[in-house]
């Protein structure tokens, strides 16, 4: 019987979530921050690794649904929904995690870079530490010959939900800011020691750009706010 509904939970939540954010999110109004560095680069076409934090992946997967690209999401159960949410989408869903088929799945991610796909990894993994970097992402751009392209987003007024990563809704009629950093290059055959220090350089960018993310919309850090006016939480 718990199967069945799990079926049928499959089935429907993830076209009633897509239906609802097309909706919600058309009424916000969003900002663009570029890099200089990342505008031209954007401008070529080329393919990139987009990478984010775990706690604004919703939004993101509603701005690029209109561009062709793979997305790694979690092997578990749970994974099923945004597996089927970014299908809804356009995206190309790739199961894995650092705990279950991570192997195969950054193999596959790395077929979808070769094939002009551009891919999205959540950089914090989908179990955290919330805003540490993992290291699948620098053995990924390393073996495709592709940069990682960081993305940070905040708004004004949010739906803060009390998860792990303190998961974020911009809440209707909302002002987005979107920053994209600097392309990162990472070299071929890197060493252990060498993924290290570009894991590090990669989380500093995306906390950086966090920060001044959250600071233009006149907000702290997400992730340790409490409740007030303009806020809610769940």
């Amino acid at each position: 019987m718990a199967d069945f509904w799990y079926r049928c939970a499959v089935a429907t939540v993830p076209r009633l979530v897509y239906g609802l954010s097309r909706l919600w999110f058309a009424t916000c109004t969003v900002k663009v921050r570029e890099e200089v560095s990342s505008r031209a680069f954007l401008q070529t076409g080329d393919t990139a690794i987009a990478a984010f934090w775990h706690y604004s992946f919703f939004f993101l997967f509603h701005y690029f649904r209109e561009y062709r690209a793979a997305v790694m999401v979690s092997a578990s159960k749970d994974g099923e929904y945004i597996a089927r949410l970014a299908q809804l989408m356009g995206y190309v869903p790739v199961r894995g995690s650092s705990n279950r088929a991570g192997a195969k799945a950054l193999r596959d991610m790395i077929s979808q870079l070769r094939r002009g796909n551009n891919c999205a990894v959540v950089a914090d993994g989908s179990q955290g530490p919330a805003r540490k970097a993992q290291p699948g992402c620098i053995l990924m751009a390393s073996r495709s010959g592709k940069p990682i392209v960081p993305f940070v987003w905040a708004a004004d007024r949010t739906l803060i939900f009390k998860s792990w990563d303190r998961t974020v809704v911009p809440l209707p009629f909302a002002t987005v800011v979107l920053r994209v950093g600097e392309p990162l290059w990472i070299p071929p055959d890197i060493t252990k020691a060498q993924v290290e220090i570009y894991r590090r350089e990669l989380e500093d960018e995306l906390n950086r750009l966090y920060n001044a993310v959250w600071h233009e919309v006149g907000r702290g850090p997400h992730d340790e706010v409490r409740e007030r006016n303009g806020q809610g939480k769940v």
